[in-house]
């Protein structure tokens, strides 16, 4: 009988699928490493990946929702693991690296998602099967995978999304073609004096951040535009009020943002993030328990239902175990001939204390997070500064402040070193709950997925140098030497990089921290009485971002949320409301996915540009127009970049109502019988 059943089993973890996951992987990891350097935001690949593999698999014989289910959880580590660049770019703007060391870069990232995937198989039972937690990706992820496992009108819909996907890219990606021809101007903004003041707005003319905006939705967009007005009508002008107007307006209203504003909106982040942590204690703590009774059970020979399958906790704590050998060795290696190997013992055994205990913390609050509001909106960065943080002052327990300039160089970069391996925990940990939750949704295996996963984060971590390298060597990052007109501002890198140095260089302004900290408290609480009254929730960490990016990277993304709020509300009078709120997801998922793709392609025709090192460099190999023409591209990029959006929206709509709506899909009885 048990023959019979598993010859009747389901596919589920098949080469196929994780061939093709691999594929998609590499691609979505390009264009969110691109994603996350230029506005300091990745997006969400398990939707995408999900239309893409049954586009594909349903060429082949015999495949099934639990198979594109494996090939979605792969490629969702695009989505997450390239939120890397979010520190490992501060390595290079603090001079310690040149470049990005492939293996020892591969090595970071796949050490620390395996240990993100580790760290959240005990939080699946409390923040998934036993949390009321939304989940609003997987859910919609699952959403998606069980219309397209249907037939007929199934297949009409998977089509269909794949078509609004390619559209939203093609849009996006050729606005940015024309602006890299210098046919439409790329951004636009002014600094201004007011009284013995200043301060300045700016905006890129970005489908990538429209995009973002949809898929974060109004309550973030409008978060985030609440942080930038606090930013660039309260602090700036303040702030800058007791500085040098005489070194004109763009130097006072640049240098008060980054030396002082950011550091706030660091503080704001910061509180908003141990907030979170407060709040799930509970849950943590049951999961934990839950995943203990799962492992008694087993070992008792209770046979648990497949859906409730983990990884055996042996084996999670085994792997974790051995996972640590490799980051020990990569810890000193890193640190040979610095500081570090003065007390190797104590500061690395204690650098790996930090990241078990820290990892743990930083997964719970992940994936708390991705179930509340979101794999794209997890509060990431808030974690990585939190780690920055303590990484930082743990060494100066151990160190003190160097007075040599060249160790505390060192001790810096060590900390960031050890902030990249715990980001790889947070953003893997982060992802893996919410494909978790799609899989619970659709009746797959959890452990399959956690190995899925893991593949995933191979597949990744096999990509990401090779792309942070061309973009380095052809963009350049914005504060390194050498960065050109097209550098990417690697906001997060940035600032993670600024307070490593001020807590080890010990000239931090601890005050505006506690400035931050002040505003978050505040935000906090008229956060949690909106929520009482039932109103719209303003998130204290996209307040904090709304802050601390600069506003040429925020200033779309609320109208974005605001083009998907329309979106929405036509979709849900529309005859398949469902159906029609994933096709925008689709569309907005293409706006990013074009534009990154474009990024990363542009990178590679400046290298070729280049290639014989010309002096000066040819910044802008597509132009097609001269300076004489900038006033008139100014005026044109609103124009036509607000156009095409609307075109894309309108299109959009009408291959949506297209589509007949379809009942719900019937359960797959082999995925039935087999359960």
């Amino acid at each position: 009988m048990a023959t019979d059943a598993a010859a009747r089993a389901p596919l589920e973890l098949t080469l196929r699928g994780v061939l093709l996951g691999a594929v998609i992987t590499i691609l979505f990891t390009a264009a969110n490493v691109y994603a996350g350097l230029k506005v300091g935001l990745t997006f969400a690949t398990s939707i995408p990946a999900a239309v893409v593999s049954m586009a594909i698999l349903r060429f082949f014989r015999g495949a099934t929702i639990l198979e594109n289910n494996i090939v979605q959880t792969i490629a969702s580590a695009a989505g997450t693991l390239a939120a890397i660049v979010f520190v490992l770019p501060g390595l290079i703007m603090v001079g310690w690296w040149s470049g990005f060391p492939y293996w020892t870069t591969v090595a970071v990232c796949t050490t620390g998602g395996v240990l993100g995937v580790m760290f959240s198989v005990p939080l699946r039972r409390a923040l998934v099967t036993g949390s009321d937690l939304p989940y609003p990706e997987g859910v919609a992820a699952a959403e998606v995978l069980k219309v397209g496992s249907n037939s007929g009108a199934g297949d009409l819909e998977n089509a269909t999304g794949l078509r609004v996907l390619m559209l939203g890219s093609l849009f996006s990606g050729g606005f940015a073609l024309i602006a890299k021809m210098k046919l439409v101007a790329e951004e636009a903004g002014k600094n201004f004096a007011i009284g013995g003041t200043a301060t300045g707005w700016s905006t890129s003319w970005s489908m990538l951040l429209i995009g973002v905006g949809h898929l974060v939705g109004i309550s973030v967009g409008a978060a985030m535009f609440f942080g930038m007005i606090i930013s660039w009508t309260v602090l700036v002008p303040w702030l800058a009020s007791s500085g040098d107007l005489s070194a004109g307006v763009d130097a006072l209203v640049g240098g008060t943002f980054r030396g002082q504003v950011r550091f706030i909106g660091a503080g704001t982040i910061g509180i908003a993030a141990i907030w979170s942590l407060l709040k799930i204690i509970g849950p943590i703590i049951a999961g934990l328990r839950s995943a203990l009774a799962a492992s008694r059970a087993r070992t008792a020979g209770e046979t648990l239902d497949l859906t409730e399958r983990d990884l055996p906790i042996g084996i999670v704590a085994l792997v974790t175990l051995a996972t640590l050998v490799p980051i020990a060795w990569l810890l000193w290696d890193f640190s040979a001939g610095g500081p570090v190997h003065d007390y190797p013992i104590a500061v690395i055994g204690g650098t790996l204390l930090y990241l078990l205990i820290v990892g743990v913390l930083i997964a719970a609050i992940c994936g708390y997070m991705a179930g509340l509001i979101g794999a794209s909106n997890s509060p990431v960065s808030g974690v990585g500064i939190l780690a920055v943080l303590g990484a930082s002052l743990l060494l100066v327990l151990i160190f003190g402040h160097e007075a040599d300039p060249t160790r505390t160089n060192a001790l810096i970069a060590y900390a960031l070193f050890t902030t990249a391996i715990i980001f790889s925990i947070a953003t893997i940990s982060n992802d893996n709950l919410q494909d978790l939750k799609t899989g619970q949704l659709v009746g797959a295996t959890p452990w399959k997925q956690q190995v899925a996963l893991v593949m995933g984060v191979v597949f990744g971590s096999l990509a990401i140098p090779l792309v942070l390298d061309l973009l380095k060597n052809t963009l350049g990052f914005v504060g390194m030497p050498g960065a050109g007109p097209n550098a990417l501002s690697a906001p997060q890198a940035a600032l993670i990089s600024s307070i490593a140095k001020g807590v080890l260089g010990g000239d931090i302004d601890w005050g505006l921290i506690g400035i931050g900290v002040a505003i978050g408290a505040g935000v906090i609480l008229l956060d949690e009485t909106l929520g009482r009254a039932r109103k719209m929730r303003l998130p204290p960490l996209a307040v904090g971002m709304g802050i601390y990016l600069p506003m040429a990277l925020t200033l779309l993304i609320p109208v974005g949320a605001l083009i998907g709020s329309l979106y929405d509300r036509w979709a849900r009078r529309s005859a398949n409301p469902e159906f029609a709120e994933r096709m925008g997801v689709l569309a907005a998922t293409g706006l990013i996915v074009g534009e990154s793709l474009f990024g990363v392609a542009f990178a590679g025709v400046l290298a070729w540009a280049n290639r014989h090192s010309p002096i000066p460099p040819n910044d802008a190999p597509l132009a097609l127009m001269g300076e004489s023409f900038e006033s008139v591209a100014m005026w044109l990029a609103p124009l036509f970049f607000f156009g095409l959006i609307a075109i894309a929206y309108a299109m959009t709509r009408r291959m949506v109502a297209s589509v007949p709506p379809v009942s719900e899909p019937p359960v797959d009885q082999d995925i039935a019988n087999y359960r």
